[in-house]
């Protein structure tokens, strides 16, 4: 099963998730991360902090949504909700749900401030992913109305 994180640059929170779920994630899952309109980059603070969490960055990078290599059978959007950001709807015969987490790439303030907005976005993502991968998979992937209300389920949890 590929499960793609979504957002708009492809930057922050999106490869944020796809790192984390790989990391975490039974054989046979798999995620990936794309953006609507991606940065080309992923933010350097997000590399880093998967980094000390000891998590592999090797291989991710900023994409468009149009270039991924396999059509995803879940996808979950990490647009916040702050900022009037929109968040981009993936078109496509695919189960969605929305995990809604603010951007850390555009908090300003002090260097202790901004990286304490990527490690909130970093905890609010790996807390919803291991409540995800702690659900009955095998039971849920042929059952997708369940699986869907146990995603918008998870989406709201926070750490």
């Amino acid at each position: 099963m590929n499960v793609l994180f979504l957002c708009t640059g492809n930057s922050c929170r999106s490869i944020l998730g796809e790192a984390t779920f790989n990391h975490l994630a039974p054989a046979g899952w798999r995620a990936l991360s794309a953006g609507s309109k991606p940065t080309g980059q992923v933010h350097p603070r997000s590399l880093a902090l998967l980094e000390r969490e000891g998590i592999a960055t090797e291989g991710y990078y900023s994409k468009s949504w149009n270039d991924l290599p396999v059509t995803p059978d879940i996808v979950l959007s990490v647009c916040g909700n702050a900022a009037n950001e929109t968040c981009p709807a993936y078109l496509g015969p695919v189960l969605r749900s929305h995990w809604g987490v603010d951007d850390p790439a555009h908090v300003t303030g002090t260097e202790a401030e901004i990286n304490a907005s990527f490690m909130a976005a970093y905890r609010i993502l790996r807390h919803r992913i291991e409540q995800f991968l702690a659900l009955p998979l095998d039971e849920l992937k042929n059952r997708p109305a369940q699986l869907k209300a146990e995603l918008d389920r998870i989406g709201v949890l926070l750490p």
